[in-house]
């Protein structure tokens, strides 16, 4: 991922979507031939020269100071969520050691067992790619149940929920309000990329998914950034239908690389779509225990009329 670039194209996309009476610049009439603020209004507003915002947009510049960040930010009046992409952009960290780059991400004993002991709440380990690392069997049925149950446990096959989500048809059909769900996806993969400009394997992802997706690749045009941390989440879940769940996505540290998430789900009490996730429950074959690497689980496939073991 070229990080200069990056940083061009959302200075470009933030500076083009504000109009000069949004941050309270007279015109004077006549046809303006940008959209948005043009640099050198931008410039004015931030307090730098247009020659030093010039070459930031263009990628000249990666020594910009906090101040000068800062007060780009404040000028095109960013979220929190896009001044840390700004400051991400603008000086990029270190690139991760090689060891723990190349060492396929493994989830610490406890967390596997916290996550197999939340009865009743779905529940997915992803890493900052949005790999799945591991999922208890309600997480497994309410997001990928046409999957085997064990994929998580062998690297090279672990399903990624933005690769399913833009390529996975059965995916895709589980969200009735998928426009929102591809915005949230492609804002927080613009997240991700920012915080991790030398991970290989996302820039892989990224690139596979603005071949084979045109939406994606608007989406990704577009620049989009915001933490998807919290919110509701609707499912039309071919085995129970319309579902409408809390989810929350809560970090968890790593030693040696970079940090991972607990993502669980919840359904209001009392409510219709917390007697389907019951429903869903009863449909559920047991836990599939982590194997060798390579090893084949039974394939749990659902149809009308219920679960099939393959």
């Amino acid at each position: 991922m070229d990080t200069p670039a990056a940083l061009g194209e959302f200075l470009r996309t933030r500076r083009a979507a504000l109009r000069p009476e949004d941050v309270g610049l007279t015109t004077y009439g006549g046809q303006r031939r940008v959209p948005g603020l043009r640099r050198e209004e931008l410039a004015l507003l931030a307090g730098v020269s247009t020659a030093y915002y010039t070459r930031l947009e263009q990628g000249q510049s990666v020594n910009a100071s906090d101040a000068v960040l800062d007060a780009l930010a404040r000028a095109l009046r960013l979220s929190p969520d896009e001044h840390a992409h700004l400051r991400n952009l603008a000086r990029p960290g270190r690139p991760a050691p090689r060891a723990a780059a190349g060492r396929p991400a493994r989830v610490r004993p406890g967390v596997r067992r916290l996550v197999a002991a939340l009865d009743g709440i779905p529940a997915l380990v992803l890493n900052h790619r949005y790999d799945v690392l591991d999922w208890n069997p309600l997480g497994h049925a309410l997001t990928a149940g046409h999957l085997a149950a064990d994929v998580p446990h062998r690297a090279a096959a672990r399903p990624n929920t933005q690769r399913m989500l833009f390529l996975d048809p059965h995916v895709r059909d589980l969200y009735p309000r998928w426009d929102l769900e591809s915005r949230r996806a492609v804002s927080a993969l613009r997240l991700a990329a920012g915080e991790h400009p030398d991970d290989p394997a996302l820039a892989e992802l990224i690139g596979e998914l603005t071949m084979k997706s045109p939406e994606f690749a608007s989406l990704w045009a577009r620049h989009p950034v915001r933490a998807c941390v919290s919110g509701t989440k609707e499912f039309h879940h071919p085995l129970v239908g319309p579902l409408t769940l809390t989810f929350e996505l809560l970090r968890v540290p790593v030693a040696d690389g970079p940090g991972q998430a607990l993502l669980t789900f919840s359904a209001e009490p009392g409510s219709p779509s917390e007697a389907g996730l019951r429903l869903l429950a009863t449909t559920l074959e047991p836990a599939v225990a982590p194997g060798p690497e390579g090893a084949v689980a039974p394939r749990v496939e659902h149809d009308r009329q219920g679960p099939t073991v393959r």
